[in-house]
């Protein structure tokens, strides 16, 4: 299966940055989408920002010209750039990545991080 693994977030005053790191491995025959997904206590999950393999590019709208998505498909990794941050910013954020592997066929699966910790102080 595909196993992700991510880092970068912390404690960081408003106005500070932050940058995430996710990195897929396993066996990978394909990986399509990847992006973040956020989470506050008492919230659902939202989409944070996505990434095609073509290099398509989708925000939420909360996020637009703080926050930008990159990916190094060499390395099977997505990144988060995080600027400017707000408190309304903190949550736990998780790595997705949709991807076949080599036993899944046509079948494209989610695949999620363990999520890291973002919390962002005033």
């Amino acid at each position: 299966q595909v196993q992700l693994v991510e880092s970068g977030g912390g404690l960081v005053q408003a106005g500070g940055s932050l940058r995430l790191s996710c990195a897929a491995s396993g066996s990978i025959f394909r990986i399509s989408d990847m992006g973040w997904y956020r989470q506050a206590p008492g919230k659902e999950r939202e989409l944070v920002a996505t990434i095609a393999s073509g290099g398509s590019l989708n925000y939420a709208d909360s996020v637009k010209g703080r926050f930008t998505i990159s990916r190094d498909n060499a390395k099977n990794t997505v990144y988060l750039q995080m600027n400017s941050l707000k408190p309304e910013d903190t949550a736990v954020y998780y790595c997705n990545v949709k991807a076949r592997t080599f036993s899944s066929g046509v079948y494209t699966r989610d695949y999620w991080g363990q999520g890291t910790q973002v919390t962002v102080s005033s």
